[in-house]
Formats: C-alpha cells, structure tokens, sequence
C-alpha cells in the first residue's frame, strides 16, 4: 500500500529525517513509535505531501508520489488525521464533515450512515460548532472527516494525545473496526505501548530522525522498545 525509501527531510538546514525505510502493507495497521521530536509527524507529513524530501521516494499502491502535491494524494487515496486534530473551530459539525465531500468535487452529496455508526454521537451533534466540542469529540470529528474521503490508507498522528481514557477506548474500539473491515490500512503514530500492542501488525520505532527498531511487537523486548520511549 504504501513504501518509503531513503527519506531524508530537513526543515531548511536542519535535517531532522535521515535515510528512512518505511511499508504499510495493504489491510494492515504498521504503529510508528517514540519520543516527542524524533520526526514521526514530519514523517506523516511527508507522505501526505506537506513536506518535501531532500531525497527519497514514497510510492502509493506502486506508484510514484514523492512529486505529487497533498491534494493529488488525498484524492487518490490517503486520508490525513494530523497531530491537535485541526478541526475547523467556527464551522459546525456537519460542515466539517463536508470539507471531505467537498475535496473529492461532491459537495451536494450526503454523508455516508456508516460514518454515524462509527461515531454515533456526531449524529446528534450535526449542527453544532466544532470548537465547542471536547477534545475527545473533535478527535472523533477529526478522523471521521478523514473518512468522509474515503482512503485506502489512513493516517493518525497521536489520536490518544490529551484525550479522556474513556474516550481512547471508544477511539481504540473504532480503530480495530476500520482495521478488521480490510478495506483501510492505517499508519499510526503513538507513544502508549499498551495502545500500540492492542492494535498493531508491525511496528517502526524512531530515535534521533532513524529507524531503529521494527517488527512485530510480540517478537521484541518490551524493555527495547521502552527505553525509546522513555523521557
């Protein structure tokens, strides 16, 4: 679904990525992990065309995008859930869900029931401002508006992050459904370990800009992958 190769990304002269190799298999969750700062949102960024490498290549469903801008690659396929969420604050609920129809040219059409299934409470919720919602419901709006564009690869950068431990079950419980419906694959980032464990096929842990660590978490040693994560 996805390929990385080779990234390297600087912002001006500071290089901040350096040679990384990264895939998303299709169907797949692949969990990105570690500190704060070690460059896993200019990661996402890149792939979604936010950032451009000073070297490297990202290919999508085997074809080259390393050169397309962010819009090409949100209409061929990548859904974006950056890192505070950034929903649009004044606009309603509904609204901000339509900004998804309105990117892929359908700004007349409905939004699909099964985005209300995932996210029963937006339901109710339709035509209030985004900025009054807790963070927990702006993470929910966040990734439904994601999925208002309908992407075959998702992704999520910290959907955990200031969140209400309720709420990071109920996001939990709507990650592993996408997942388990295989027709999504999804690149996580995440710092919790346990979040990770519960969700992931492989996993990618950075350090200082590089990859330092992956596989499957079940075959490495918590204490490996934990003394990355640790501040």
């Amino acid at each position: 679904m996805l390929t990385a190769q080779g990234l390297n990304v600087s912002y001006g002269d500071s290089q901040v990525l350096w040679d990384v190799d990264l895939h998303v298999p299709a169907g797949e969750l692949v969990c990105l992990m570690g500190r704060n700062g070690v460059g896993k949102t200019t990661l996402l960024k890149s792939i979604m065309g936010l950032l451009k490498p000073r070297s490297g290549s990202i290919h999508f469903q085997g074809k080259p995008v390393t050169a397309l801008p962010s819009d090409q690659r949100a209409r061929q396929g990548i859904g974006y859930v950056p890192q505070g969420r950034d929903i649009f604050p004044d606009m309603t609920v509904l609204e901000n869900l339509r900004v998804g129809l309105v990117a892929h040219n359908l700004p007349s059409a409905t939004i699909p029931d099964d985005i209300f299934q995932l996210f029963p409470v937006l339901q109710t919720m339709l035509n209030r401002k985004g900025g009054v919602l807790s963070g927990g419901q702006q993470q929910q709006l966040a990734i439904a508006r994601a999925l208002v564009t309908r992407p075959t690869l998702l992704l999520l950068d910290e959907p955990t992050e200031g969140i209400q431990p309720s709420v990071i079950l109920e996001i939990e419980d709507v990650i592993q459904r996408i997942k388990s419906a295989g027709n999504v694959s999804i690149l996580l980032v995440e710092q919790y370990l346990d979040f990770a464990s519960r969700l992931a096929d492989h996993v990618y842990v950075m350090e200082k800009g590089a990859i330092v660590l992956q596989g499957q978490l079940d075959a490495m040693q918590d204490e490996d992958v934990k003394r990355y994560l640790a501040f």
